[in-house]
């Protein structure tokens, strides 16, 4: 973080307060404390940061932000709402700098297309991007203190749960550009319908200049109609639908994949290492974003190649002789329809076993969503489908339904366990997909080790 007088911050969040310092950083966190930095007093679920503000003055912080003065304390910055001043920090510490800065939401698949955007635009210039789950009220505008003169871009995620809460994340970054990867059912337990979530998601462009671009998934059925809908530029990608942007001739191998981009009459030669459509679609992403970012196209292609999946998100690895393809951090029906399509198109010697765990907070459509995945798989070409979780019980129940022979379910992940070890050999593919709940990396965890030490 660049230095930061305590007044400007005072101006910014409309605090009060005489005391004035320098400012070096900013923490929540009072685990966390630097010397000269400003600690914001957060109310959360579980703790209210108020009461650990002399504890955050004796570490080291140079003043607070509190929603009540202390008596004899110069050093209390006094706010109407601490949650509303970091949002109201972060927006007028981010207007400091030049930034060409990429929005990205969607119901599946945003932290990859994050991922592979930051890839793109980090070749040009170095690039701020959203690290782990810090794609909310509080991850964002802590986000945004990292920026620095050095930086020229900024790709960012937002996360929502309800409305206004991706309105209020724009509005701090001031995309140049906003992504939406598609609209699927995460969080219709909230929201309740696709449309609603549709609505949710274009909260992105509250904090968007007018003429600035949306790049959306034309292959998505609520996407595809967005443009008749808001009046600003949009650049289409897909690959099933007409778009601006699209791929064909698209060949998965073991461990990447490759395709062709076909863009404005043109066409150019591209490869990722990783595997699956819905990869793809996140490279045809990063393609449009490139090209706003006036990146010429051969370079953008080039540095597809150093994409790196995040943490459990699809990480594909070999394993003596065995295709591992571990993507559990998180999953929707959309997702696993993804994970099911990638290792249907897994190219292996042997067989293929599909891993699947619970689907989480899908409100009412739970144990239908459920039964449809199992279906998915029963109609694919896995060979041997094995179930871990309660839920997981209906897609086991969904996969017979469709005359699937090879299907189990597990109570246990030592039962699950023992049986990819004894039946798993040579040759063969496994995927595992579940929500980031089912700890699912326990699993692979064990799997793996011994593999590696056999």
């Amino acid at each position: 973080m660049e230095r930061l007088s305590l007044q400007a911050i005072k101006n910014a969040v409309n605090g009060c307060g005489e005391y004035d310092c320098e400012i070096e950083s900013v923490c929540i966190d009072t685990r966390k404390i630097e010397p000269n930095c400003l600690y914001i007093a957060i109310k959360g679920e579980n703790f209210d940061g108020h009461t650990f503000i002399e504890q955050a003055l004796q570490s080291g912080a140079n003043a607070v932000l509190s929603e009540k003065p202390i008596e004899g304390e110069s050093r209390i910055i006094v706010v109407e709402d601490t949650k509303q001043a970091l949002l109201d920090l972060a927006k007028y510490y981010k207007s400091l700098f030049h930034v060409f800065t990429v929005g990205v939401t969607g119901s599946v698949g945003k932290t990859s297309t994050k991922e592979m955007i930051y890839t793109i635009l980090n070749a040009k210039g170095k690039t701020l991007k959203t690290q782990g789950n810090f794609n909310n009220e509080i991850g964002m505008p802590m986000t945004m203190f990292a920026l620095g003169k050095e930086y020229e871009n900024a790709v960012l995620e937002m996360g929502m749960s309800d409305f206004g809460e991706i309105s209020a994340l724009t509005k701090v970054c001031t995309p140049n550009v906003g992504v939406i990867t598609n609209i699927g059912v995460s969080h219709i337990e909230t929201l309740k319908t696709q449309e609603n979530i549709l609505k949710a998601k274009l909260e992105i462009t509250d904090g968007m200049e007018h003429d600035a671009t949306l790049v959306l998934n034309a292959d998505d059925p609520f996407l595809s109609k967005v443009n008749t809908m808001i009046d600003r530029p949009v650049l289409y990608y897909g690959i099933e639908a007409s778009a601006d942007v699209t791929a064909s001739d698209i060949v998965q191998n073991e461990t990447s994949t490759s395709f062709t981009i076909n863009y404005y009459g043109k066409s150019i030669q591209a490869e990722i290492p990783t595997i699956g459509k819905h990869n793809v679609k996140n490279a045809l992403a990063g393609f449009c974003v490139g090209l706003l970012a006036d990146i010429p196209p051969e370079q953008i292609v080039a540095s597809m190649k150093w994409y790196k999946n995040a943490n459990m998100r699809q990480n594909v690895k070999k394993i003596n002789g065995i295709i591992v393809i571990e993507d559990c951090y998180n999953a929707s029906p959309d997702s696993m329809n993804a994970a099911i399509d990638v290792i249907s198109n897994t190219n292996c010697n042997g067989r293929r076993f599909c891993v699947l765990g619970d689907m989480l907070e899908l409100g009412d459509i739970s144990e239908e969503a459920h039964v449809e995945v199992g279906k998915m798989v029963g109609r694919s070409r896995v060979d041997v489908l094995l179930c871990y979780g309660e839920l997981a019980k209906e897609i086991k129940r969904g996969a017979i339904m469709m005359g699937m022979k090879n299907v189990f379910h597990f109570e246990e992940k030592e039962n699950l366990v023992d049986y990819i070890k004894a039946n798993v050999e040579p040759g063969d593919a496994i995927i595992y997909k579940a929500s980031r709940g089912m700890k699912l990396e326990e699993v692979i965890l064990a799997v793996n080790e011994d593999w590696l030490n056999n």
